[in-house]
């Protein structure tokens, strides 16, 4: 397994949700960059997201978003800080 373009983004839209409030939602417009609007309707085809353009995230896809967010949290540790 590697890392792809693909995933990257796709680690990268699930870590703009704030898991502190379920009922905030999020929006990739079209206009935003190809990559983002790519990874945005993948995470729904997943069934991670509500809507092809972020919405809400689904109980797995705040599972996901979770391991992501702590994920980064652990690579960006007390030697980045």
């Amino acid at each position: 397994m590697s890392y792809t373009p693909e995933l990257v983004a796709e680690l990268e839209i699930l870590g703009l949700f704030n898991l502190d409030n379920h009922l905030e939602g999020l929006k990739v417009h079209h206009d935003a960059a190809p990559a983002a609007v790519a990874a945005a309707n993948r995470l729904h085809r997943k069934g991670l997201t509500t809507q092809p353009d972020g919405g809400y995230l689904t109980s797995l896809g705040r599972d996901a978003a979770e391991n992501a967010q702590a994920l980064l949290t652990i690579l960006n540790g007390p030697a980045n800080r």
